[in-house]
C-alpha cells in the first residue's frame, strides 16, 4: 500500500538510493550522495555529499594511509550540506552506522538535521540487508513483497546452482594493499555460493592481514573485490599486486566489481552471489 503523500527523501547511502529505485520510490527523492551513480537516474539527482579526501589516482595502498592518518586526526572522509538538506525539507533522511570509510554514518549530521525522521541502517548479515529493505519500504509507506519474493527466488536459485557444482576452497578480499579478509554479509554470500573460505568472519568488520595469511589459507579460488573499486580499476590494482597474487598458489582468480556490488547493502547483492556462483 502507498502512502497518501509522497514522502521526501534525502538518501546518504548508495545502497538505500538503489534500494528506494527497487521499490518504485526513485521519484520521491530530493537529493543523494556524490557515490549515488545505480540506477543512472540517480546521478541526476542533487548531490548533499562530497568527498574530503582526493583518492582517485591513488592505489589500494596510498588510500590506506589516507584513510588511516584521517581517522587518526579525527577528520570525517565526507562533507555534507546540512543546510542544503533542511532546504529541501525531507520528511525522512536514511544514513547508515556501519563503516564510517563507506559512506556518511548517521551521526555525522544527526545534530544538525533536528526535527527530520532519519532511519540508521546497520546491516551485518545478508538478512540484516533483506530487512533493512523492508524497514524502508514500510517507512515510506511501499510494500516490498514483490521485490523481497524476487530477491529471495534468486538467492535460492543461485545457491541450488551452486550446490549443485559442488564445494570449493577460496579466499575472499575486500582490499589489496593490505588484504582485507571477507566481513559483514559477504561471508553469507560465500556459503550460500558454496565457497569455504577459512579466513571469512561472519557479521563482524573485515580486517586486515598480510599476503602470507592469504597464501596460508591454501585457497582453490582467489576472489578480489576491492571496496570503492570497479572493475577496470581492481584489474590494475591486482596487476600492480600480481607476485603476491601469483605467490598465493590458487588455481583461479577472479576479479570483480566491489563499488557496485558486494559493498554495497542492497538489492545488488543478490547480483553479488550470482557473480560468485558463475565465477567459481
Amino acid at each position: 500500500m502507498w502512502s497518501a503523500r509522497p514522502v521526501r527523501i534525502v538518501s546518504l547511502l548508495p545502497s538505500a538510493t538503489e534500494t528506494l529505485f527497487a521499490l518504485g520510490l526513485g521519484d520521491q527523492l530530493v537529493a543523494v550522495t556524490h557515490e549515488c551513480d545505480f540506477p543512472p537516474q540517480a546521478a541526476l539527482l542533487p548531490t548533499v555529499t562530497r568527498s574530503t579526501l582526493a583518492l582517485e589516482e591513488k592505489d589500494s595502498g596510498g588510500i590506506e594511509v589516507a584513510v588511516s592518518l584521517a581517522a587518526a586526526e579525527g577528520r570525517s572522509l565526507y562533507s555534507v550540506d546540512t543546510d542544503a538538506i533542511r532546504a529541501l525539507r525531507p520528511d525522512l533522511v536514511v544514513a547508515q552506522d556501519v563503516c564510517r570509510v563507506c559512506a556518511v554514518t548517521a551521526d555525522q549530521v544527526a545534530d544538525d538535521l533536528p526535527g527530520i525522521r532519519m532511519i540508521r541502517q546497520h546491516p551485518h548479515s545478508l538478512d540484516d540487508v533483506l530487512d533493512d529493505i523492508e524497514d524502508l519500504a514500510a517507512a515510506c509507506g511501499a510494500d516490498a513483497t514483490s521485490l523481497m519474493t524476487g530477491l529471495r527466488a534468486r538467492l535460492e536459485a543461485a545457491s541450488l546452482e551452486a550446490q549443485r557444482r559442488g564445494r570449493v576452497r577460496g579466499v575472499f578480499l575486500e582490499w589489496i594493499d593490505p588484504p582485507y579478509r571477507a566481513g559483514h554479509w559477504t561471508p553469507d554470500l560465500l556459503a550460500l555460493a558454496a565457497i569455504d573460505d577459512p579466513l571469512a568472519r561472519a557479521g563482524i568488520p573485515s580486517i586486515a592481514m598480510s599476503w602470507a595469511d592469504v597464501a596460508a589459507a591454501r585457497p582453490d579460488l582467489l576472489v578480489l573485490a576491492p571496496c570503492g573499486f570497479n572493475h577496470d580499476r581492481a584489474l590494475a590494482e591486482a596487476a600492480i599486486f600480481q607476485t603476491s597474487i601469483n605467490a598465493v598458489g590458487a588455481n583461479r582468480v577472479v576479479v570483480l566489481d566491489g563499488s557496485a556490488y558486494f559493498n554495497r547493502p542492497g538489492p545488488r547483492l543478490v547480483d553479488s552471489l550470482e557473480q560468485l556462483v558463475a565465477n567459481r
